[in-house]
């Protein structure tokens, strides 16, 4: 693949394609063939969702401890992993090339890749959180703050980010925190750019996004030849890719019990197929698109 990001997602099992009747829920609140675990590449599968459970807990906890309670495990993972060593030096390295002020991560999978190139580049970190609270950290990591009391206005934000689809996180919840407090952001960093119009709405914002990996029908046409998915799976998300919104039709109008069953389900389930509704993804219980 002469991409060795690439190479460690399909290494680390972090590209996964769905089962033709059960596609997967985005963020955004829409549906597709394809999902990618990019928090993987902090080694495999175990230690990324271990290392998850440690963000989550530490969130409800003392946030002024937050980054650096992080760092210590992100400091090991970096000296024993090649895979995330590589990730995280080719982020340090591109950084290198923007000009900013600070790194900023939102939570939660954001944190796997925006506090330690702060710290090895002794840039400041601000860490945002889903509650739309966030603390600073200075460029030594000796001491974090409220946001609030931290003096960022007129400051350039470089946004390092795990993955990036809509940029529906960035529209509603990392652009407006940053903006907030006089901030700006010009640029992000995204491991992985999923290639479904994330691009084209960060520019709208003003915002530049540098990725290392595209998703595209390229990359999972090579997968088929290798053995990794079957042709049904290619024709899936070759459709998919063609065009998003017209295989989401497609399968609502297939399977039309699909968002009733989501929202008897609860939980995340439920959420996500009340903002595919609300976004006119998919059509209400009893009706049709």
């Amino acid at each position: 693949m002469n991409n060795p990001i690439l190479e460690a997602l399909f290494a680390t099992h972090a590209i996964r394609v769905c089962d033709p009747d059960h596609p997967f829920w985005y963020t955004s609140g829409s549906l597709g063939p394809f999902y990618i675990n990019t928090h993987f590449l902090y080694n495999n599968e175990e230690d990324a969702v271990r290392f998850l459970l440690i963000i989550e807990e530490a969130a409800m906890a003392d946030r002024i401890e937050f980054p650096n309670f992080l760092l210590q495990d992100l400091l090991r993972q970096y000296k024993e992993s090649s895979t995330f060593r590589l990730v995280t030096d080719q982020i340090v390295e591109k950084a290198r090339t923007i000009d900013f002020d600070f790194i900023s991560g939102g939570e939660r999978r954001d944190f796997f890749f925006s506090i330690l190139p702060a710290y090895i580049l002794k840039k400041p970190h601000l860490s945002i959180f889903k509650d739309m609270q966030a603390v600073y950290t200075n460029g030594e990591f000796t001491e974090t703050i409220p946001v609030y009391e931290a003096a960022i206005a007129g400051k350039r934000a470089l946004h390092i980010a795990d993955l990036v689809t809509e940029a529906s996180s960035y529209t509603r919840a990392w652009i407006p925190m940053i903006r907030e407090f006089g901030a700006v952001m010009e640029d992000t960093i995204a491991v992985v750019d999923r290639k479904q119009g994330g691009e084209e709405v960060l520019l709208s914002e003003g915002v530049r996004l540098h990725s290392f990996a595209g998703i595209d029908r390229d990359l999972f046409e090579r997968a088929r030849d290798n053995g990794d998915i079957s042709e049904d799976q290619m024709k899936m998300i070759a459709s998919f890719i063609d065009n998003p919104k017209s295989f989401m039709k497609n399968f609502f109008d297939t399977h039309p019990d699909y968002i009733k069953n989501q929202l008897a389900l609860g939980g995340k389930a439920k959420e996500r197929a009340e903002m595919a509704v609300s976004k006119g993804y998919a059509p209400a219980p009893g009706c049709s698109l």
